[in-house]
């Protein structure tokens, strides 16, 4: 048998069976839990997206990783090849997952034929609707504003419009409606407050809601002044373009599912002044029901095809590795521990206890948050407030637990990764070095004083985040190299790249969405406790070398 043909049937062959595998069952374990027997109510960004992100990943690390490793990857020039390997064949079976996750979403479903909206609730449910008889009351629309910064160092800002519109039988209903509160806040109820108190309407009189969003991206660095004259241009192109629409032409209507989105509209429908218990949101489609899935199940295949036809090239190019081949044959394996090193560090040991114990509870809250449908990329502030941001004008209104609660929330998940990552580095250096009570207490304190700093400085700004206890841990590192409480050749090698670590998310910080205050007192913090320790750490470490050379002698 010759080489390529080998490399088919030990590499390539077991990733299609992967590739397959993955795509087919979890696209099965969707429609059936999902779709068909609606057993749980996930936000679908997590079961269109981050699932299939992350599920090829493991079957790519247990049975393909030791197959890449037969081939000779390892250059002088490039280490980091095989792990280029495991990336390509993630993605060559992501992609393709995420495309029929979408494809499930639009392909799925029953159209339901209604007369009027009224007959919405003598259905079951369904995703897509027809109305041959409707009125969209415009005039008494509602909306809710929502703003999010994007970008991998907070440079976009998203403007986005959500607006709700009662779907009604008839235009009489929407003169006859029932309001929240008494008429006289309203001036178009004032002339049928007789009418309505003798109306036999229900207080759900409004079955359904009609969704429509408008969306606009700007730069996140320009000056609030720009922003916010940016932002009115903004609203009033989408009033002028609302006012305009005719939202009674469509052909068909989806249901809106378990999203942000639907978050948003929701909002919306409790701002109104409509009395409603209905928060059933249609989105309105021109296009033909038959048309509704686009081109997605070519893509499943076209991004799968060109995904397998990337890696067969990738791994016909190298030759093998003859020893791990022969090994491999003999089902002799090299233990590999990379991996199992890395993992090792997220459990807490003797001299590394408390470090992955702060990253698997900020972790954990973060889970809690994404289950709770509060979203995944980023977060709302309002629903940030609510599980313990930092605000001034609460914070300092009697909710003092603030300055703690916000040091275990992040706004998303890159804030997240991005933070842990940061704990995790200094943490392998730190906690062994000073101990785990030290540690623990320090983190805290440097935690608080950097959610008081950022009182100080901003009046009304949500301020969530690890990032102000973690500056204060590298502000103590920084303290401990600086004053030689530890060796100096280990300082050389870290020092600069600490001193780079700090003054790169410190600049960042000037170009806005980041509370740099809470950093600044985080570091400072950390590097006055540091100068005060650092002393006693160095009288230890020198009794220590005394105690083990008296043992040696």
């Amino acid at each position: 048998m010759n080489k390529q043909t080998e490399k088919l049937r030990l590499i390539y062959l077991p990733f299609l069976i992967i590739a397959i595998s993955t795509i087919g069952g979890y696209t099965f374990l969707n429609w059936l839990i999902i779709c068909e027997l609606q057993l749980f109510s996930i936000k679908e960004v997590i079961i269109n997206f981050v699932i299939p992100f992350i599920l090829p990943w493991i079957p790519i690390l247990i049975w393909l990783r030791p197959r890449i490793r037969l081939l000779n990857l390892e250059t002088k020039r490039d280490s980091n090849l095989p792990f280029l390997y495991q990336f390509i064949a993630g993605l060559a079976i992501a992609v393709p997952t995420i495309i029929a996750q979408e494809y499930l979403t639009t392909a799925t479903g029953k159209l339901t034929e209604l007369e009027n909206i009224s007959q919405i609730d003598k259905h079951e449910a369904t995703k897509y609707y027809t109305l041959k008889d409707c009125y969209i009351d415009k005039e008494h629309f509602s909306f809710e504003d929502k703003f999010e910064v994007y970008g991998k160092h907070n440079e976009d800002l998203s403007m986005q419009i959500y607006v709700v519109c009662p779907i009604l039988k008839n235009k009489k209903l929407s003169e006859n409606i029932l309001r929240k509160g008494s008429g006289n806040s309203y001036p178009a109820i004032n002339a049928v407050d007789k009418q309505i108190q003798n109306a036999s309407l229900t207080r759900d009189t409004v079955k359904a809601w009609l969704g429509i969003v408008y969306k606009d991206r700007i730069s996140n660095r320009l000056s609030s002044g720009e922003k916010d004259k940016l932002f009115k241009s903004f609203a009033q192109n989408s009033q002028y373009e609302f006012n305009n629409a005719s939202l009674s032409q469509f052909v068909y209507l989806k249901r809106q599912g378990n999203s942000d989105d639907l978050d948003e509209y929701k909002k919306a429908i409790e701002l109104s002044p409509l009395v409603s218990f209905n928060n059933t949101v249609l989105i309105p489609f021109n296009e033909p029901f038959e048309l509704r899935n686009g081109n997605k199940l070519a893509w499943i295949f076209g991004a799968f095809g060109i995904g397998a036809f990337i890696w067969l090239l990738m791994i016909l190019i190298p030759k093998f590795h003859e020893k791990q081949l022969a090994d491999f044959k003999i089902g002799k394996t090299t233990k590999n521990t990379d991996l199992t090193d890395t993992l090792s560090l997220l459990v807490p040991q003797k001299n590394f206890f408390i470090t992955p114990i702060i990253i698997h509870i900020n972790i954990l809250v973060f889970i809690v948050m994404v289950f709770a449908g509060l979203g995944f990329v980023s977060f709302q502030g309002s629903d940030l407030i609510k599980w313990g941001a930092n605000f001034k004008p609460l914070t300092t209104n009697g909710e003092w637990w603030r300055l703690l609660t916000n040091t275990f929330l992040h706004g998303g998940i890159m804030h997240l990764v991005a933070n842990m990552y940061a704990l995790l580095f200094v943490g392998i250096f730190l906690e062994p070095r000073i101990g785990k009570t030290k540690f623990a207490w320090i983190y805290l304190i440097c935690g608080i004083v950097a959610s008081v700093t950022s009182l100080w400085w901003h009046n009304a700004t949500v301020s969530v985040g690890a990032s102000g206890a973690i500056f204060g841990l590298y502000g103590l590192f920084l303290a401990l190299m600086l004053t030689e409480a530890y060796p100096k050749e280990f300082s050389k090698a870290l020092l600069l790249s600490i001193l780079v670590f700090v003054g790169f998310n410190l600049v960042l910080g000037l170009t806005g969405g980041i509370d740099n205050a809470a950093h600044i007192g985080g570091l400072l913090s950390g590097f006055v406790i540091g100068l005060f320790i650092s002393p006693q750490l160095k009288e230890d470490a020198d009794q220590f070398v005394t105690e083990e050379e008296n043992k040696e002698k």
